[in-house]
């Protein structure tokens, strides 16, 4: 099995793709760069068993009917009162507040936050898959999974606090996740992830993809599915890092 993980940014700079070859024995990052193009990124999808994005897939339906009411006029339509209740439904996606839920974080608003230019991007770069033949199913069933690397190491047990802006930190954590993982060979690629905070995200990515093509975390229930397709499903894994390799 082959996995891979796209830490994406507005532009392909900033925007960094790993893939990870999974044996029964071993899981080796093969490939690792920064500065993707939709184009390098649509060609892998089509090499690969399970491709994570990290990056919203969709916006909340609340947000989207506000948009089209606002848009028409007819505000009245959907009960706009502008209060802070009411706008924290336009805020968060059913799966924000899951991820609030299980990690006692919010992730970025995808209709609020600096996340709208990389979603715009995500939603054409799903579009491209679509066209490529390969299904995406944004619930996280299809080929694609929507990745959170920051809360999948969290529920690994690391932290996160700082990594991102700190390389020793994430030196740090390259070195315990070789203790709990010995079995995965970065090979050349761990001078990169320390240099790269992108870099480092797209392989946590590539792991939390492996997570969804076994079958290691949390669906949506039954009553958000269709909810899901539209706004997107963030991967959550529910079992350990050790469990990958099987």
């Amino acid at each position: 099995m082959r996995t891979a993980g796209v830490d994406l940014a507005a532009e392909p700079k900033g925007t960094a793709l790993a893939v990870i070859d999974w044996s029964d024995t071993v899981a080796s990052v093969v490939e690792l760069q920064v500065g993707v193009t939709d184009d390098v990124i649509v060609h892998t999808a089509g090499t690969v068993e399970k491709l994570g994005i990290d990056c919203a897939f969709g916006w909340p339906d609340e947000f989207v009917d506000f948009v089209v009411a606002h848009s028409l006029g007819d505000e009245n339509r959907i009960g706009v009162d502008g209060g802070i209740a009411w706008r924290r439904t336009l805020a968060y996606r059913e799966t924000d507040r899951e991820v609030r839920r299980i990690t006692g974080r919010w992730p970025l608003s995808v209709s609020t936050d600096r996340l709208g230019l990389t979603a715009m991007r995500c939603a054409g770069l799903l579009s491209r898959i679509s066209e490529a033949g390969i299904a995406v199913d944004r619930s996280g069933a299809g080929m694609v999974a929507e990745v959170y690397p920051g809360a999948t190491l969290r529920l690994w047990g690391f932290p996160t606090t700082g990594y991102r802006t700190d390389p020793l930190l994430r030196i740090k954590l390259i070195e315990e996740i070789r203790d709990l993982a010995p079995w995965l060979n970065l090979g050349p690629c761990a001078p990169q992830m320390i240099a790269s905070t992108d870099a480092f995200d797209a392989v946590i990515a590539a792991l939390a993809a492996r997570s969804a093509a076994l079958g290691q975390y949390e669906p949506p229930a039954a009553s958000l599915r269709d909810r899901a397709r539209r706004e997107g499903w963030i991967v959550l894994p529910s079992g350990p890092l050790a469990s990958l390799l099987r």
